[in-house]
């Protein structure tokens, strides 16, 4: 099957980075990430989701594993912002270029401040968005964070 390049992997491959890209099936409406990271046979700890959050006009990125929460104090504070919230999702696609459910660290509109999960840090491969509903792509943590100049941290809610 050929798939169309996203935004996401035309500037992978014009860095010359390998990645995987893997397909799913999203007929049956599923895209959230635990269903996503069950398609692809991969666990939801090496399956992260990508959160834009703001602070009146500053944008922030977040990616998570996704089957956590983003703790939005650790956010605001990683961020060097007293509060912040989450974009709402009618401003996704005019701040970022991508749609909820296809939402790609690499590849926006902006280069915006962009936070990785510490949790990333000890994985070989993490997935993300490929920048569309229905594909994801791997790549190793060091090598996403370099392209969109992230910061490893400390970003999830902590399970009581």
């Amino acid at each position: 099957m050929q798939v169309t390049k996203t935004n996401a992997m035309r500037m992978l491959d014009a860095k010359k980075i390998s990645y995987e890209v893997i397909s799913y099936d999203n007929e049956d409406g599923l895209i959230h990430g635990t269903a996503v990271a069950e398609k692809i046979g991969r666990a939801p700890e090496g399956v992260f989701k990508t959160l834009v959050a703001h602070s009146g006009p500053n944008l922030y990125v977040f990616v998570i594993p996704v089957a956590s929460e983003l703790d939005l104090k650790k956010a605001a504070k990683v961020a060097g912002e007293k509060k912040i919230e989450m974009l709402p999702v009618k401003d996704l696609l005019k701040w970022t270029g991508y749609i909820r459910g296809g939402c790609s660290p690499v590849g926006m509109k902006k280069l915006y401040p962009t936070f990785i999960d510490n949790s990333a840090e000890r994985l070989a491969l993490m997935a993300v968005s490929a920048g569309k509903i229905g594909l994801q792509m791997e790549l190793e943590p060091a090598i996403l964070a370099d392209i969109v100049r992230a910061k490893f941290t400390e970003l999830v809610k902590e399970l009581n």
